[in-house]
């Protein structure tokens, strides 16, 4: 894992983000964008594997998160957050692109990542051969509506850098309620115990948002979830679009069903979609994670054109 550092598009922080070579030729590239509360290296045990695979896997850290932010900044996205966030998944693509040229690119976000990419996807698809969404759901306007409302009036009022208990409560504080009794307030993020401990214990994970932070969270599902993103993802772009059948961000699957069927009605014309049963929200660190690694190189790997290929 090598790091590599570049001006975010927020004009003060430097972005921190890593790649992973494959030890001979690169076959393809693969850029993750990481979710909530989490950062880049964390994907270290997939990337390494798809490396093996002859895929170069890039990510960065967001504002906010990781080695970009400091430690009290951790959470906080400044006004027009989220458009700054795509903006230095932007640069990191077109870096990376000048790195290895003419080769397949693809964009894989997971959670928050996955909102990122779905706005992602409807703006520069285009450039790409495939994505994978994951972890991912659907909301409709009018609940995002209510919620920008409310964590405006309480950031009005405490300020953007405040972390208000209650707007966290708010959006996440039924997601155990199937796993009752939880063990920890992370229940479910994993089935097992021992992934969830790692989370907790992570200082880099888990930190909480600020009001700032929230708006540009509530701000990207928006545009991810508005109709002219689904209209302006290219029809050619092979999509993959996987989740644990327990994930509370997906709504159990159904949410993640609702987003695969929005972008047939859009007329993509190569959509796969799967849910591992069983699983709850972070399928790489479930009990499926081997079959989810799996099923994303193995993604790649056919929309490159690689599967019938040795990999070096």
């Amino acid at each position: 894992m090598e790091d590599i550092c570049y001006p975010s598009a927020d004009g003060e922080h430097t972005v921190h983000a890593v790649i992973w070579r494959p030890a001979g030729k690169v076959r393809a590239v693969l850029q993750i964008i990481h979710g909530m509360e989490e950062y880049a290296a964390r994907y270290s045990r997939f990337a390494e594997r798809a490396a093996g695979e002859g895929i170069l896997v890039c990510a960065e850290d967001h504002l906010g998160h990781g080695l970009t932010s400091s430690k009290e900044l951790r959470g906080h996205f400044p006004e027009h957050g989220e458009e700054l966030v795509l903006e230095d998944i932007r640069s990191l693509t077109l870096r990376v692109q000048d790195m290895v040229p003419d080769v397949p690119y693809f964009i894989m976000g997971h959670s928050m990542g996955s909102f990122f990419c779905r706005e992602y996807i409807s703006r520069y698809g285009g450039n790409l051969s495939g994505a994978i969404i994951m972890g991912t759901g659907y909301k409709d306007g009018a609940t995002l509506f209510f919620a920008r409302m409310l964590t405006a009036i309480i950031g009005a009022f405490r300020g953007r850098k405040h972390k208000s208990a209650f707007i966290g409560k708010l959006a996440f504080g039924a997601y155990n309620k199937r796993f009752a009794p939880a063990r920890t307030s992370y229940d479910w993020l994993s089935c097992e115990n021992g992934n969830v401990d790692d989370y907790i214990a992570d200082e880099f994970c888990g930190f909480g948002f600020t009001c700032g932070g929230y708006m540009g969270l509530f701000n990207i599902m928006r545009k991810a979830c508005s109709a002219r993103a689904f209209e302006n993802t290219p029809k050619k772009l092979p999509l993959l679009i996987v989740a644990g059948s327990d994930d509370p961000v997906g709504d159990y699957g159904k949410g993640v069903e609702k987003t695969y069927k929005k972008y047939l009605k859009a007329g993509v014309e190569d959509v796969k979609f799967k849910l591992y049963t069983g699983a709850r929200h972070e399928i790489l660190n479930d009990f499926c994670r081997e079959a989810a690694e799996r099923d994303v190189i193995a993604f790649v790997k056919d929309k490159a054109g690689l599967a019938a290929e040795e990999t070096l």
